[in-house]
């Protein structure tokens, strides 16, 4: 009987060792971003603070909250890195740019070649008329006639002189938009698509659409407002949807247009501000932008050979040299990249990420819905989610327990026929 008990027990402690016992602390989800470095991403979920109350919002409303940011970077894991985001091995020396963030992008396959911090929330400044451009593009009709107002002209910053009375089309609005940086351009087509609610509403679906996840617009023109959000690769993914329209290819790299007057005041020409425009090699057109709070801000496009790339600057400054300048250097280590094939470091997405649906470990099917067990079961190991035993242990500690009351009651039944029979 001791032997039997002994060996019992043996089966019994095989059983727990045939399958480790899951670790007491849950382990991350499969794929989940480590927590960045706050050292390093002081801009991981909002832009630096003001210095000024241009983002104050009006009395009564509440400030905007933060835009959420992902569990997983947009565009792929490098893309959240922080810093310097460069292929390994990259023969071309980066050049010193005077900028928070910036990304160097393919315009055709997407490839990010290079970047730095692509996903710190920034502010646009003027890039953000990229967004506005999009919109009028897909939703009005170039040759309509917009009649021009007192409030158009009051617009602070930039102007191109829309005026009370005065008759534009889309078309020399979506010009002056872009190749001026006409605020009050931005004004009159925002009222054109319903109004300044439904065109910020407008816009900021389109950027969700897109996967330009950073990104709130607070004005359609770029001046600092509210919870006015973006970053770098957002930027990089928006001037790339913009590009396969042809009317704002055609805006950003036309030199001039003729604009219309309004009242006593003649029309006159509208000259595109972008000063790589004529002078570096295959420019394609670009933008400019500033504001107190988001600094100096801009984005060019270059084709040599069979590549286009694209180039997004914020926050820079234009020491040693004006953003343009700074932004011809990185278009160089761009081409430089692309001719040594290095490999990219992330990739713009043509739209959202889908929501990741949640494993539903009851029947195995994918579910919609889920609550915060599920969503612990599911970050838990395989190992985690069955018992200290084990797959193979549970049976055999069970046949054990069987073992054991069977050898019990015949071991008692033999006690007593010896004692009856003693008797």
């Amino acid at each position: 009987m001791p032997a039997l008990l002994v060996s019992l027990c043996a089966v019994i402690l095989a059983a727990f060792g045939a399958t480790p016992i899951a670790a007491a602390q849950p382990t991350t989800t499969e794929g989940q971003k480590p927590a960045p470095n706050s050292a390093q991403c002081q801009n991981h979920d909002r832009p630096p603070p003001p210095i000024d109350t241009s983002e104050q919002p009006k009395p009564g409303e509440p400030s905007p909250a933060p835009l959420p940011v992902p569990d997983e970077p947009v565009g792929g894991t490098r893309m959240g890195e922080c810093g310097l985001v460069q292929p390994a091995n990259a023969a071309p020396q980066v050049p010193d740019i005077a900028s928070a963030s910036w990304v160097i992008a393919d315009l055709d396959n997407g490839d990010v070649l290079a970047a730095k911090d692509p996903h710190a929330r920034e502010r646009p400044a003027s890039l953000i008329k990229v967004l506005l451009a999009i919109v009028v593009i897909r939703e009005l009709r170039l040759e309509q006639v917009v009649e021009g107002t007192a409030e158009d002209a009051a617009q602070e910053g930039t102007k191109v002189g829309v005026g009370p009375g005065g008759k534009y089309t889309v078309r020399q609005l979506l010009f002056a938009l872009v190749m001026r940086s006409g605020n009050d351009a931005a004004f009159a087509l925002a009222r054109e698509l319903g109004g300044l609610k439904v065109a910020l509403a407008k816009m900021n679906t389109l950027a969700k659409e897109l996967g330009a996840l950073d990104t709130r617009a607070a004005t359609p023109s770029g001046l600092d407002g509210p919870g006015m959000s973006t970053s770098a690769y957002d930027l990089s993914l928006l001037v790339r949807a913009a590009m396969k329209h042809k009317e704002f290819a055609e805006a950003v790299s036309t030199k001039s247009i003729d604009f219309p007057g309004y009242g006593t005041k003649p029309g006159y020409k509208v000259n595109n501000d972008n000063r790589l425009l004529g002078k570096y090699p295959g420019f394609l057109g670009g933008k400019t932008g500033f504001t107190d709070d988001a600094r100096h801000t801009y984005l060019g496009t270059a084709k040599q050979g069979t590549r286009r790339l694209s180039v997004v600057l914020l926050r820079g400054e234009p020491t040693p040299a004006p953003l343009g300048d700074q932004a011809a250097k990185l278009l160089d280590y761009g081409f430089a990249l692309a001719k040594a094939k290095t490999e990219p470091v992330g990739q713009l997405v043509d739209k959202a990420p889908e929501a990741q649906r949640k494993h539903d470990t009851a029947n195995g099917a994918p579910s919609a819905e889920g609550s915060s067990s599920s969503s612990e079961a599911a970050a838990l190991s395989p190992d985690a989610n069955r018992s200290a035993f084990g797959t193979f242990g549970a049976p055999l500690v069970a046949l054990a327990g069987v073992a054991i009351l069977i050898s019990f009651a015949l071991w008692i039944r033999r006690k007593r026929a010896r004692a009856a029979r003693a008797a």
